[in-house]
C-alpha cells in the first residue's frame, strides 16, 4: 500500500523549513546537532515524512512553509553572511529587524559591492535559482578608474581565461568618459567569485563602484538601498515548476 505521506531526505526537510541551506543542513547533521524522533543522527541519507519529528539544536523544526521570494537592495559595506570574525555588518541582521525571520540568499555580493540580492525562505529554491540550467544572466553597472576600449569588449565577448580559470563570454557596453572614471554595463552568464573585479584588474583597471542591477528576470529598478520587497508567487511559479 502506498504511503499517504511524502518522503524526502532529512537535509531537504531542514532546508525547506527555511532554517538554512541544504549544505548547511548536512553540516548540522554530521556534527550531531540534529535529532530524529528523539535520537541524534549523523547520516544525511535518511528519509523522513510528515509524521517524523525533527529537532535542530534541541528545537523542533517548524512546519514546511510556502516558498516565498524577496528582492533586497544591498548597501556597500555589508556582508552577505550570517557571521564574521571581524564583526562587520551583514544584511541578515538588517533583514531580521524588518521581517523577524531568517532568509537565505541566492548567491552573494562582496563587501564593497551593491545592488540586487534575491532572498528566499527555502534553501532548495535558493540553490535552484543558482543552477546554470536556468541560464540566468547577471547585469552590473561598473565604474572603473581609466578608459576601456573596443578591443577589451571584443576579448570579453569571446570569453577569457585568467590564471587558468575560464570565464564565459561577457557583454560589455561603455558609457561616454566622464573625468578619470568610466561607467560600464557588464552582462555575465555565471557568478564566479569576484569575477568582475578580477577581470578588470587583469586589464589594469581598478573598480571603484559595482552595482548589480538584475538577476535573471528580476530587476533592481527603483528599489532603494536597504529596501526589501516580496515578489508575488505568480511571478516566479514558472521557475518553481521548471
Amino acid at each position: 500500500m502506498k504511503s499517504k505521506f511524502s518522503i524526502e531526505r532529512i537535509a531537504k526537510r531542514i532546508s525547506s523549513s527555511g532554517l538554512c541551506s541544504r549544505r548547511e543542513a548536512e553540516c548540522l547533521i554530521k556534527t550531531g546537532k540534529v535529532k530524529l524522533n528523539g535520537n541524534i543522527i549523523q547520516a544525511c541519507n535518511i528519509n523522513v515524512n510528515e509524521k517524523d519529528v525533527v529537532e535542530v539544536n534541541d528545537k523542533k523544526l517548524s512546519a514546511k512553509e510556502k516558498i516565498r521570494l524577496w528582492l533586497y537592495h544591498k548597501k556597500k559595506g555589508y556582508l552577505v553572511s550570517n557571521s564574521d570574525k571581524q564583526g562587520r555588518q551583514n544584511i541578515f541582521d538588517d533583514i531580521k529587524i524588518k521581517l523577524k525571520k531568517r532568509l537565505i540568499s541566492v548567491g552573494r555580493l562582496d563587501f564593497n559591492s551593491e545592488g540586487l540580492i534575491l532572498l528566499t525562505n527555502n534553501g532548495d529554491f535558493a540553490r535552484n535559482l543558482e543552477l546554470p540550467k536556468n541560464n540566468f544572466i547577471r547585469k552590473y553597472r561598473v565604474r572603473i578608474f581609466g578608459t576601456a576600449n573596443i578591443k577589451i569588449k571584443e576579448i570579453l565577448k569571446k570569453g577569457i581565461t585568467i590564471d587558468r580559470l575560464k570565464y564565459k563570454p561577457i557583454d560589455l557596453e561603455m558609457d561616454p568618459q566622464k573625468g578619470k572614471n568610466m561607467w560600464l554595463t557588464m552582462t555575465l552568464r555565471e557568478g564566479k567569485n569576484r569575477e568582475i573585479r578580477k577581470i578588470m584588474e587583469f586589464f589594469g583597471f581598478s573598480v571603484n563602484r559595482l552595482v548589480r542591477v538584475s538577476y535573471g528576470p528580476f530587476n533592481l529598478n527603483e528599489l532603494k538601498p536597504g529596501q526589501l520587497i516580496e515578489i508575488k508567487s505568480k511571478n516566479f511559479n514558472n521557475i518553481l515548476n521548471s
